[in-house]
Parts: C-alpha cells; structure tokens; sequence
C-alpha cells in the first residue's frame, strides 16, 4: 500500500472546474456572437465583471490593459439592451483610435442581434455622425472633446442612455480630459448604470468614481502589481550618443513580430522611423500633427503588416490595442512612472508573452529606479549583444535555414554549370559566402556601457539615491559625474545632439 502513496503534496492536484461563458448569464443570442467570435474561456476580468454589469450594478474595474476588458462590459451591456429607440450604451475612450477599436468590436459582438453602433470623434464630419445616430445608434463610442461638443450644441434628440462605461480612465486623466469627463455627466441622467475601467487607480480616478458611481463594485484582476506578469523588462544603459545604434542592434538580435517604438517628441519620431526606414525596416512613425487620414493608413498598415515596427509619441499611441505585437522599445526612459505602465501594455495582451526594452544613459538613473519603486516592477538590466555575438547567433540561424530548406528542381543544373569551371569544395564554399554576405552586421562592434563600468555607475546611483534631499552635498555629486561623463548629456541637450548624430548613421545602416 506504502509503494502506491504520492511521494510528496506536490503529487496532489487538485484542479478547480473551468467557468465557461455560458455559466455567466448570458443570453442564448449573445453567447452565439461569442462563439462567432472565436471566445472559448473567459478571461479572469471577464468571469469577474460580467455577472456584475448583468445584475446592473456599478463597477470599478482594475486590469491590465490588453486582458479583454471590451468583451467585459460590451457582451453584458448588449446582454442587458432592451432594443428601445435611441442610445441605451455610451462608451467613452479617450482616443480616435481606441474609439475605432472598441466600436469594431462593440459591432462584432451584435451584428446578428440587429444593434447598431456609431462611433464619434473629432476630424470628422459632424452632420454624418449626427445621422448615423439619428438612424438609430443602440451604441455610441465617443472620444470626450467630440461628444462634449455635440452635448453643448444640442445636437442630439433625447439623449439619455441607460448604460454609461469609461474606458481607459486614466488614460483620459493623463491627456488632460477630466474636466471634460465632468463635463459630460452633467448632461447624463442621473439614473443609469456607470462602469469605470482602468490600468491604474491614481487619486484623482479615485475622486472621480466616487462622484461618478453609485455603491460600485470594485473588481481588480492586478493582484497588487501594475504591469502585466506576462511581459519580460529588460533595461540597457548606453551612452547618449549611442541610442541609434543600440535600437537598430536590438532589432537586430531580437525575434520581433511587430514592436512598438516610443519617442517623446514629434520630430524624434520622424528622424527615427526614418532613420529605421533606411536600416531596412518596415517602420513608420505616428503622432499628433499627422492628418487623421494619414494616422488611419498607418494604423491599418500597422495592423495588416505593411507596417511592422511603429515609432510613436505616447499620446498618439494611446489606444492602439493590436494582440501581435510582441516588443515595446522606450527609446527614451518616459517622463513618469504611469506613461511606462501604459506604454509596455501595448505588448503581452491576449495571454501572449512580451518584451519591453528600456534604453537609459547613467544620468538616468534616478528615472529608472522612480519607476522601478512606483510600479512595483521587476526590470533585469542586459548587455546589448556585440558584433561578434549577434554574427555567431547569425551563422546558427543561416545552418538551420539550409537544413530546413526545400530543394528545387533546378538547383542540379546551376551546379553542374559550376562544376565546369571549379571543384565541388569550390562551389560549396562560394555559395555559404553568398549567404553569408546577406548576413552582415552593421553598426560599432560594441554598444553601451561596458561590463566593467556597470558596477561603479550603480553603485554611485545607489549612493545618489541615498543623499537625495541632503542639500548641496547631493548636489555637486551630480555636477561632479556630470562633468566626469562627457557623452553622456541631460535629456535636453542629449535629444539635440542625437538628432545630429542620427541623421549621419542614415546611410551607414542602409541595407541592400
């Protein structure tokens, strides 16, 4: 009997039953959509929130972005619609796109049940949106500036929907659209159910939902951390002068789906993604002085793979919820810890895995570890791979490639055309160095700090960090390494001397 027993508790599993979207309460209709759909299980927000919208309770809701927060308020709030004329759900995003987005899968969800949707931003034509309403819109998803306008212009007929949810509340807080939040629930009536879904819960999100929501639910899918577990952070510490050479190494080294670039400025944008562009990229940039046409072309080339890697500012890549992209890139450490988080949830939705790259010179120290201790996060610091390594990792994936390769028809004429004029020793060896020459490597042999550096640049960071807020002895500590770290300059005068220096890398990366 002894011989049967389990060796150790480890042995023992006992696993929890499945919850599946039928035990949810949702109607036969709408579980039809969700199977069309492709949904088999219901992420953790989802199994969360949807009996709770369904019961018609006010709901909080806290995840990380990329978890399926639409299908949790959109499939119980289509649920719920009582196919009344007129808008019964308002959803508020807080950009053009994400607007795009949640409306196109709003409709994927209730094309069969005969709702429709319209969406309502700004760039657009207001008599068009107007009617597209007027035709008899179920569901809104609107921007804040456009719709606060409409509400003051009185253009809508008796406005008054049941159901009211804010996406990407702080989000919205972050672009500077509160005061037009309270603005427009001051045109909702009173009774209605309000949910509120948000990354991250700063005061001020907090203040809002109280005024807001009635005795809300609050659900949070975070288990105490900020970013989502599913996304690898690694950090790299480069020289100022280098940031050109190390993206385009860490393009090189890196299995990259498509990827995110993130810029803080608006020229940066278009220097880098050309700059990318003529390294042999499929890039092209994104930001706020773009017409609406061009940021809708390079969107939907983004997400159709004519586009594969998108250099954006953070604003004008708020929204973008696209599940394949698998690396996120902060050319320059964000200004706060809050724009990190939203940034690298662009990659590792959907249950994917993904991978956030962090650029930062040793002036930036201070940023890093402000969001590091903020966030809560685990971020490993790396070595950026030299010449040599990326050329050894290069060779492996050449021989794998030849193994796996089809063999034509043809390819016995070509070498008995060879054979006529060289051995077959000869011809091996000329046709590897053909392949070969494909494969360069382009840029310095080494980029960023070096190992031996490393050691004291942290160590004096951490000392930094201990005689903050000790008056002027901190003080010239910091003047004294900036002096010491010639290229190394602040994030001002780095930015401008780099837009120099990466005009002239143009051709040095141009490939054939």
């Amino acid at each position: 009997m002894q011989e049967n027993a389990p060796q150790n508790e480890q042995d023992i599993k006992v696993e929890e039953p499945e919850i599946l979207f039928s035990d949810l309460g949702l109607n036969a209709k709408v579980l039809d959509s969700v199977k069309k759909a492709g949904f088999k299980i219901p992420s953790p927000i989802q199994a969360q929130a949807i009996p709770v919208v369904l019961a018609g309770k006010d709901m909080v809701g806290q995840a990380h972005t990329g978890t399926g927060k639409t299908a949790a308020f959109g499939l119980p709030c289509i649920n719920n619609m009582k196919g009344n004329n007129g808008v019964e759900v308002l959803v508020i995003t807080p950009t053009r796109e994400l607007a795009t987005q949640v409306s196109d899968e709003l409709f994927k969800y209730s094309r069969d049940l005969n709702i429709r949707t319209t969406t309502v931003y700004g760039g657009s034509s207001y008599k068009r949106q107007i009617d597209l309403i007027n035709r008899g819109a179920g569901i809104i998803v609107a921007t804040p500036g456009r719709l606060l306008d409409i509400l003051k212009r009185d253009m809508l007929n008796s406005f008054a929907p049941t159901m009211v949810i804010l996406d990407e509340a702080d989000e919205m807080l972050d672009m500077g659209f509160l005061d037009d939040i309270n603005a427009i629930f001051s045109y909702l009536p009173s009774k209605r159910q309000t949910l509120l879904f948000s990354a991250t819960m700063p005061k001020p999100i907090k203040l809002l939902a109280e005024r807001i929501l009635q005795e809300p639910v609050f659900i949070s899918i975070t288990k105490g951390e900020t970013t989502n577990k599913d996304i690898s952070q690694q950090y790299y510490v480069i020289d100022e002068s280098e940031r050109d050479d190390a993206i385009i190494r860490l393009m090189d080294s890196e299995k990259i789906d498509k990827s995110v670039v993130f810029c803080r400025t608006k020229s940066e944008v278009d220097r880098l993604s050309n700059v990318l562009s003529n390294a042999g990229y499929l890039a092209n940039g994104l930001h706020g002085d773009m017409e609406q046409r061009q940021r809708e072309t390079v969107i939907k080339g983004f997400k159709e793979n004519s586009v594969k890697v998108l250099v954006a500012t953070d604003v004008a890549a708020r929204g973008i919820h696209i599940n394949n992209i698998s690396h996120v890139f902060n050319y320059h450490i964000p200004f706060d810890p809050e724009s990190y988080v939203h940034r690298i949830g662009r990659t590792g939705r959907a249950g994917t895995k993904g991978m956030a790259i962090t650029l930062v010179t040793p002036h930036e120290f201070k940023e890093l570890q402000k969001i590091k201790k903020k966030v809560g996060t685990s971020m490993n610091h790396a070595f950026i791979p030299s010449k040599n390594d990326l050329r050894e990792s290069s060779l492996k994936s050449l021989v794998k490639s030849i193994e796996d390769h089809k063999i034509y028809d043809e390819a016995h004429k070509i070498i008995d055309i060879l054979r006529e004029d060289m051995d077959e020793e000869q011809v091996f060896y000329k046709l590897v160095s053909m392949l070969l020459d494909k494969q360069s490597v382009n840029g310095p042999s080494s980029i960023g700090i070096p190992a031996d550096k490393i050691e004291g640049i942290l160590a004096r960071a951490e000392r930094r960090g201990d005689s903050r807020g000790r008056g002027r002895g901190g003080h010239r500590g910091n003047r004294n390494r900036s002096r010491g770290s010639r290229n190394s300059s602040g994030s001002g005068g780095g930015t401008s001397r780099n837009r120099s220096s990466g005009g002239g890398n143009r051709n040095k990366y141009k490939r054939d």
